[in-house]
């Protein structure tokens, strides 16, 4: 993987997108490129950004519970640009059929909790590239 590859975190807590930005740092050094988001209107601005230079959206991270468009919502526009891409949800909040709607519609690949351990995030975005590095080659 090069750093052509990135990972955008999109929720409406700074405080949430700090931890990530840290957690995710701290694990992949400079593997991939790191964005951040506090709303879902700004994080479709940022994979727009990201894949006209030339960036993979490998993997976007979303709360579910934000002002203006909820996370599921967000991740289905996501799907809908980006099929590839390995959505993940985390979140406090989720209702359960929203949850079920982002399975079924934009590819949910995890929801997680928070609080969230950041162990089991890096291993489960592992796991997800792992499985779908081929996609990304492709």
């Amino acid at each position: 993987m090069t750093t052509n590859m990135a990972i955008l975190c999109v929720d409406d807590e700074r405080i949430v997108l700090n931890s990530l930005e840290t957690q995710l740092r701290s694990y992949y050094g400079h593997k991939y490129q790191l964005e951040f988001a506090e709303n879902a209107n700004e994080g479709i601005e940022v994979l727009d950004e990201l894949s006209s230079s030339g960036h993979y959206i490998v993997v976007v991270i979303s709360d579910w519970l934000m002002p203006g468009m909820r996370g599921d919502e967000f991740l289905i526009e996501v799907h809908r640009r980006l099929p590839k891409t390995i959505n993940i949800m985390l979140t406090g909040h989720a209702d359960p059929s929203a949850v079920k709607n982002a399975r079924e519609n934009a590819n949910l690949y995890e929801c997680i909790c928070k609080p969230w351990d950041a162990k089991y995030l890096t291993n489960i975005i592992d796991k997800a590239l792992q499985e779908h590095a081929h996609s990304f080659l492709n």
